[in-house]
């Protein structure tokens, strides 16, 4: 999975999340006060209701001040015993997740979510920069085919060089002759079978540099940097040669390590002949 389609992935979450608090929100604004009743079974309502008991609470009247004209003594009457209603409360404990959480606690967590979501997604993509990958794709050890269909593939009919693209690779693939080679390229495993693999990538700001048949290099139009065939630098804002690849040959089979990227100065003298013809681009850029 590419880091576009991770990001995509954990942008759609996160949207996916915050709408589903803002329902959440709004859904409990717009409940009524009886809402919560539909929510609670028969038996705790029916347990929840009290229960009623007769008590008999005694009322006594007081009797009047004495007298101070007669000495009579006045009995006084016990009043009737009257009913009231007790009320018996039942009153269970709940925890404070039965008890929902408050508004600030829900943000909270969706913040510490969406935090989380977000470092989640950097960690991966830290991860998937600087582990290796051990298979498949760029990075990885690719087989570009066999030498032998290599070698027929980049020859024309008449002598000439025709490039073969490798996608998986980004490289080109190109016929070379190991003892016309430059002295910094000996000893750096860029050349095995009589091939050589060059990184697409113009080492000037990064454009795709594509072949000229006429001219028998690789010009670049973006600033005008050319090369030869072998990736030499020739002319134009380029600071050094084609970056290249290490390359060895295994059962036949021409494998090139896209995960080793040898770059080399401007060599002081080209390996092959360039240019052959005319130029591919209508600019020419001086060299510095």
């Amino acid at each position: 999975m590419s880091s576009q389609t991770l990001i995509l992935v954990a942008v759609a979450g996160v949207a996916l999340l915050a709408a589903l608090g803002a329902f959440a929100i709004a859904w409990r604004r717009s409940t009524g006060e009886t809402s919560w009743r539909s929510a609670v079974s028969r038996e705790t309502q029916k347990a929840d209701r009290p229960a009623r008991e007769l008590v008999k609470v005694g009322t006594v009247e007081q009797a009047p001040p004495e007298q101070e004209v007669t000495e009579e003594v006045v009995e006084v009457e016990e009043a009737e015993p009257e009913l009231v209603l007790a009320h018996e409360q039942r009153v269970v404990e709940v925890s404070p997740e039965e008890a929902g959480v408050s508004r600030r606690q829900f943000f909270n967590r969706a913040l510490g979510a969406t935090f989380g979501s977000f470092v989640a997604v950097l960690g991966i993509e830290l991860l998937a920069f600087m582990w290796p990958k051990l298979k498949g794709g760029f990075g990885a050890s690719i087989d570009a085919g066999a030498v032998s269909d290599l070698l027929i593939a980049t020859r024309a009919t008449d002598g000439g060089t025709i490039p073969a693209f490798i996608p998986e690779a980004r490289a080109y693939v190109v016929p070379v002759n190991e003892s016309n080679l430059s002295h910094q390229f000996e000893g750096r495993g860029v050349a095995a079978g009589g091939l050589m693999a060059l990184y697409q990538r113009c080492v000037h700001l990064g454009c795709r540099v594509p072949w000229c048949a006429t001219s028998q290099g690789f010009e670049c139009p973006c600033h005008g940097s050319k090369y030869d065939s072998i990736g030499e630098y020739a002319n134009g804002p380029a600071p050094r040669n084609l970056d290249r690849f290490t390359v060895e040959v295994v059962d036949d089979r021409f494998i090139i390590n896209t995960g080793d990227i040898i770059q080399t100065p401007r060599a002081p003298s080209r390996s092959v002949e360039y240019p052959q013809g005319p130029s591919c681009i209508a600019v020419v850029v001086e060299e510095n």
